[in-house]
Protein backbone atom coordinates (compact mmCIF):
# COMPACT_ATOMS: atom_id res chain seq x y z
CA UNK A 1 0.00 0.00 0.00
CA UNK A 2 2.88 2.63 0.81
CA UNK A 3 4.29 1.89 -2.70
CA UNK A 4 1.12 2.58 -4.24
CA UNK A 5 0.44 5.53 -2.39
CA UNK A 6 3.87 7.24 -3.25
CA UNK A 7 3.49 6.00 -6.84
CA UNK A 8 0.09 7.99 -7.16
CA UNK A 9 1.55 10.97 -4.96
CA UNK A 10 4.71 11.14 -7.83
CA UNK A 11 2.03 10.44 -10.79
CA UNK A 12 -0.31 13.21 -9.37
CA UNK A 13 2.90 15.38 -9.18
CA UNK A 14 4.28 15.35 -12.43
CA UNK A 15 0.67 14.96 -14.15
CA UNK A 16 0.14 18.17 -12.49
CA UNK A 17 3.40 19.92 -13.42
CA UNK A 18 2.02 19.08 -17.04
CA UNK A 19 -0.99 20.94 -16.41
CA UNK A 20 0.56 23.95 -15.63
CA UNK A 21 1.48 23.73 -19.59
CA UNK A 22 -1.70 22.15 -21.18
CA UNK A 23 -5.14 24.17 -20.76
CA UNK A 24 -7.15 20.91 -20.15
CA UNK A 25 -5.50 19.92 -16.94
CA UNK A 26 -5.44 21.66 -13.28
CA UNK A 27 -1.58 21.83 -12.79
CA UNK A 28 -1.49 22.94 -9.36
CA UNK A 29 -4.56 21.39 -7.55
CA UNK A 30 -3.39 17.93 -9.00
CA UNK A 31 0.37 18.79 -7.42
CA UNK A 32 -1.36 19.56 -4.23
CA UNK A 33 -3.20 16.28 -4.25
CA UNK A 34 -0.56 14.06 -4.28
CA UNK A 35 1.12 16.45 -1.33
CA UNK A 36 -2.06 15.56 0.37
CA UNK A 37 -1.55 12.05 -0.50
CA UNK A 38 1.74 11.60 1.29
CA UNK A 39 0.22 13.86 4.29
CA UNK A 40 -2.68 11.57 4.88
CA UNK A 41 -0.45 8.31 4.14
CA UNK A 42 2.34 9.36 6.63
CA UNK A 43 4.95 10.43 4.30
CA UNK A 44 8.34 11.22 5.97
CA UNK A 45 11.37 13.27 5.18
CA UNK A 46 14.95 11.53 5.42
CA UNK A 47 15.11 12.59 9.26
CA UNK A 48 11.92 10.57 10.06
CA UNK A 49 9.78 13.51 10.23
CA UNK A 50 6.05 13.64 8.69
CA UNK A 51 5.11 15.94 6.62
CA UNK A 52 3.13 19.33 8.97
CA UNK A 53 -0.20 20.31 8.59
CA UNK A 54 0.70 23.57 7.86
CA UNK A 55 3.06 22.31 5.20
CA UNK A 56 -0.19 21.15 3.51
CA UNK A 57 -2.31 24.04 4.59
CA UNK A 58 0.47 26.94 2.91
CA UNK A 59 0.74 24.94 -0.35
CA UNK A 60 -3.14 24.64 -0.83
CA UNK A 61 -2.77 28.91 -0.22
CA UNK A 62 -0.47 28.86 -2.62
CA UNK A 63 -2.58 26.59 -5.25
CA UNK A 64 -5.65 28.29 -4.91
CA UNK A 65 -3.30 31.86 -5.30
CA UNK A 66 -1.85 30.43 -8.37
CA UNK A 67 -5.16 29.15 -9.71
CA UNK A 68 -7.13 32.29 -9.38
CA UNK A 69 -3.57 34.71 -10.68
CA UNK A 70 -3.42 32.70 -13.74
CA UNK A 71 -7.02 33.81 -14.71
CA UNK A 72 -5.94 37.35 -14.10
CA UNK A 73 -2.45 37.72 -15.34
CA UNK A 74 -3.30 37.28 -19.06
CA UNK A 75 -6.00 39.66 -18.69
CA UNK A 76 -4.12 42.09 -16.85
CA UNK A 77 -1.44 41.70 -19.72
CA UNK A 78 -3.65 41.87 -23.04
CA UNK A 79 -5.70 44.84 -21.54
CA UNK A 80 -2.24 46.65 -20.43
CA UNK A 81 -1.46 46.41 -24.05
CA UNK A 82 -4.64 47.75 -25.50
CA UNK A 83 -6.29 44.23 -26.42
CA UNK A 84 -9.74 43.18 -26.67
CA UNK A 85 -11.97 40.22 -25.26
CA UNK A 86 -11.09 38.42 -28.87
CA UNK A 87 -7.32 38.28 -28.02
CA UNK A 88 -7.93 36.92 -24.95
CA UNK A 89 -10.22 33.76 -26.97
CA UNK A 90 -7.55 33.87 -30.07
CA UNK A 91 -4.72 33.90 -27.68
CA UNK A 92 -6.63 30.51 -26.12
CA UNK A 93 -8.07 29.32 -29.31
CA UNK A 94 -3.92 29.21 -30.70
CA UNK A 95 -2.73 27.82 -27.69
CA UNK A 96 -5.60 24.63 -27.69
CA UNK A 97 -4.25 24.76 -31.87
CA UNK A 98 -0.68 24.72 -31.27
CA UNK A 99 -1.15 22.16 -28.71
CA UNK A 100 -1.41 19.55 -31.50
CA UNK A 101 0.45 20.89 -34.32
CA UNK A 102 3.91 20.83 -32.74
CA UNK A 103 3.72 21.21 -28.60
CA UNK A 104 5.38 22.71 -26.77
CA UNK A 105 6.29 25.63 -29.06
CA UNK A 106 3.09 25.61 -30.72
CA UNK A 107 0.91 26.57 -27.92
CA UNK A 108 3.40 29.43 -27.41
CA UNK A 109 3.24 30.47 -31.16
CA UNK A 110 -0.36 29.09 -31.65
CA UNK A 111 -1.32 31.68 -28.68
CA UNK A 112 0.22 34.76 -29.89
CA UNK A 113 -1.10 34.17 -33.61
CA UNK A 114 -4.32 33.80 -32.24
CA UNK A 115 -4.51 36.57 -30.65
CA UNK A 116 -2.67 38.60 -33.33
CA UNK A 117 -5.09 37.30 -35.37
CA UNK A 118 -8.36 38.00 -33.52
CA UNK A 119 -7.31 41.44 -32.97
CA UNK A 120 -6.69 41.78 -36.42
CA UNK A 121 -10.23 40.14 -38.17
CA UNK A 122 -12.72 40.74 -34.92
CA UNK A 123 -10.71 44.31 -33.28
CA UNK A 124 -10.56 45.48 -36.97
CA UNK A 125 -7.01 46.90 -35.09
CA UNK A 126 -3.99 47.89 -37.36
CA UNK A 127 -0.88 45.46 -37.32
CA UNK A 128 1.14 47.65 -35.23
CA UNK A 129 -1.87 47.48 -32.90
CA UNK A 130 -2.97 43.66 -32.79
CA UNK A 131 0.96 42.86 -32.37
CA UNK A 132 0.85 45.06 -29.38
CA UNK A 133 -2.32 43.16 -28.03
CA UNK A 134 -0.61 40.21 -29.14
CA UNK A 135 2.80 40.38 -27.02
CA UNK A 136 0.54 41.48 -24.16
CA UNK A 137 -1.57 38.30 -24.34
CA UNK A 138 1.57 36.11 -24.81
CA UNK A 139 3.43 37.73 -22.03
CA UNK A 140 0.01 36.72 -19.87
CA UNK A 141 0.04 33.48 -20.99
CA UNK A 142 4.08 33.00 -19.94
CA UNK A 143 3.47 34.48 -17.00
CA UNK A 144 0.41 32.59 -15.70
CA UNK A 145 2.61 29.15 -16.64
CA UNK A 146 5.35 30.23 -14.84
CA UNK A 147 4.17 30.99 -11.86
CA UNK A 148 1.96 27.36 -11.89
CA UNK A 149 5.05 25.72 -12.87
CA UNK A 150 6.99 27.22 -9.97
CA UNK A 151 4.29 26.54 -7.91
CA UNK A 152 4.05 22.78 -9.18
CA UNK A 153 7.81 22.32 -8.60
CA UNK A 154 8.08 23.42 -5.27
CA UNK A 155 4.99 20.73 -4.21
CA UNK A 156 7.27 18.14 -6.47
CA UNK A 157 10.18 18.79 -4.63
CA UNK A 158 8.03 18.43 -0.88
CA UNK A 159 6.30 15.39 -2.69
CA UNK A 160 10.14 13.51 -3.53
CA UNK A 161 11.32 14.57 0.08
CA UNK A 162 8.22 12.94 2.20
CA UNK A 163 8.02 9.74 -0.09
Amino acid sequence: MDVLIAILAVLAGVIGILGSVLPALPGPPLTWVGMLLLYLWGGTDGAGEHMSLTLLLVMLGVTVAVSIIDYVVPLYFTKLTGGTKAAERGAMAGLVFGLFVVPPVGMILGSFLGAFLAELYYARKSTGAALKSAFGSFLGFLAGTGLKLIACGVMMYYIIVYI
